[in-house]
């Protein structure tokens, strides 16, 4: 059975790390390789159409929700220089189209002889035509109205059970990864799930799916991010305010719900160079992976190079706000095992 391995981290978290660790064995399709797969948790992708549909559903909402779906879906086929998108290229030319047969899949009902206040909320066009409706209607002495301008004339009612809901989106996603590779090749997608998506992957996947997760020493995240990855005008999810960096990790931490499914591995970004061989033999294990089959070790994941991104925290420099992170996020520290230190 192909597996879907998918390497996820809390930002900055060191995931890559584990990306090219997988890279190096025989059967691993990761083609593109820098590209993150969003379309699960983007804001209107399949995780949000799964709230708006489950949760607090009812006409207007379904409508809404489905056309927003679609439309993200079309950005990301679309839109060739968006550095998540381009699906049409990095996934294949009938993403979109499988996007509709799962809306399809999962619509009650689709009317094209009405219309609610979402299809009318105007932009230009409608501003445009609007006019033109209104000066028709006075030149003709109200007798002649024309059609009001809408946003999109079909509506979309959509009531579907969890089991309905979940059992589409798994055949929609099996229909995703052939079209990604039509091999035996295992997939490696990188983000294709983040750690506070990872209490749905039960509804939506079976055993074939293995996500690591990466964490990451706080002090490292905060040092690396104000100190090195800043001033190379890198986009840096945290804040350089070291109060405020402590408040904001743990909040993103304390807000995953936890699950304990067994398609999930949890393991340390330090570990995979202090720890390098047990780390690896874990991950094998997980994976069902074979030793013999780590072809090109060392080629794109390397300890010796990477440990360079480690302890960044101890420069002289830095101890006033590391201090600071230590007192405040204690048990997300990483201990650097005595022989290594």
């Amino acid at each position: 059975m192909r597996k879907i391995i998918v390497s996820a981290g809390y930002m900055a978290s060191g995931s890559s790390a584990v990306t090219d660790l997988i890279k190096e064995y025989e059967n691993v399709n990761n083609e593109y390789g820098d590209l993150e797969y969003v379309f699960l948790h983007c804001p209107d992708g399949l995780f949000d159409l799964e709230d708006k549909l489950l949760i607090g559903n009812n006409a207007l909402r379904s409508d809404e929700a489905i056309h927003k779906f679609l439309s993200r879906m079309k950005e990301l086929y679309d839109k060739k220089f968006w550095w998540v998108g381009n699906y049409k290229n990095v996934i294949g030319k009938y993403f979109y189209k499988e996007s509709i047969n799962f809306v399809n899949d999962i619509t009650t009902l689709k009317l094209e002889n009405t219309y609610w206040y979402m299809q009318e909320l105007p932009n230009l066009k409608m501003i445009f035509k609007l006019i033109v409706r209104k000066i028709v209607y006075l030149i003709t002495l109200k007798k002649i109205k024309l059609k009001r301008p809408l946003r999109y004339k079909k509506v979309y009612l959509s009531y579907p059970s969890k089991e309905e809901f979940y059992k589409y989106a798994k055949k929609y996603l099996n229909n995703i990864m052939n079209i990604v590779d039509k091999s035996e090749k295992d997939l490696l997608l990188d983000q294709l799930l983040l750690p506070h998506n990872l209490h749905r992957i039960d509804n939506y996947f079976g055993d074939e799916l293995k996500v690591i997760v990466v964490e990451r020493d706080p002090r490292d995240v905060f040092i690396s991010n104000k100190y090195i990855y800043s001033l190379k005008n890198e986009c840096v999810p945290f804040s350089f305010d070291v109060k405020e960096f402590c408040k904001h990790f743990r909040k993103l931490k304390e807000t995953e719900i936890k699950t304990n499914s067994k398609k999930i591995l949890r393991i340390h970004f330090e570990d995979l160079i202090y720890n390098y061989d047990e780390t690896t033999k874990n991950i094998e294990k997980f994976l069902g992976f074979e030793n013999r089959k780590h072809t090109y070790k060392g080629k794109y994941f390397d300890p010796n190079i990477s440990i360079k991104n480690t302890k960044i925290y101890q420069k002289e420099e830095y101890a006033e706000e590391v201090k600071y992170i230590e007192n405040n996020l204690k048990e997300f520290l990483y201990e650097i095992p005595n022989s290594k230190k």
